[in-house]
């Protein structure tokens, strides 16, 4: 398995099923779309449940983090990510949507990057609890590229999606 500083990190989110019979049957379905697209899953949290944000009022997210093995760089994983996203028919608008499939590459191994398609480590991930709790669940000693803070004290301190819990 790939140490915890060379993990690539890899959420999952979804608050509408698209074509799909659920939610949870969705983003299994994005999984099995992984090693086809050279992203070996290692490990993966279990589904976590959240109210939508910022509007509460949103369908329910179901969220989850992978932890992937891949000889792809990171903006080729970005590529894919995106890839996956599309053929569940993700579509880009408005920030926040609801949206069938939300991958994000959350670290890179310990790459720091900073260009106008991606930014490593993810600039949000770290606040939120739908992504640090599920990468907790798998990987606790997992630490933060730039501040080195470890998943578990992160899904601890994360202020968005504090109602973020396993199914």
């Amino acid at each position: 398995m790939t140490s915890l500083d060379q993990a690539v990190v890899v959420a999952l989110g979804s608050n509408l099923k698209g074509d799909q019979p659920s939610i949870e049957a969705l983003l299994e379905a994005a999984l099995d779309r992984f090693a086809p697209e050279g992203l070996t899953v290692v490990d993966r949290s279990s589904w976590w449940r959240s109210a939508a944000w910022p509007d509460p009022t949103g369908p329910a997210y179901l969220n989850g983090v992978a932890i992937v093995e891949t000889g792809l760089k990171p903006l080729q994983v970005l590529a894919v990510l995106r890839r996956i996203e599309g053929a569940f028919g993700r579509r880009r608008g408005e920030p926040n949507a609801a949206r069938t499939l939300d991958l994000d590459l959350i670290a890179h191994g310990r790459t720091l990057l900073l260009t106008d398609e991606l930014v490593l480590p993810h600039p949000r991930a770290a606040d939120r609890r739908f992504v640090m709790g599920p990468l907790a669940q798998i990987a606790p000693g997992w630490t933060h590229p730039e501040t080195g803070a470890t998943a578990a004290d992160l899904a601890v301190s994360a202020t968005v999606g504090r109602d973020a819990a396993p199914v």
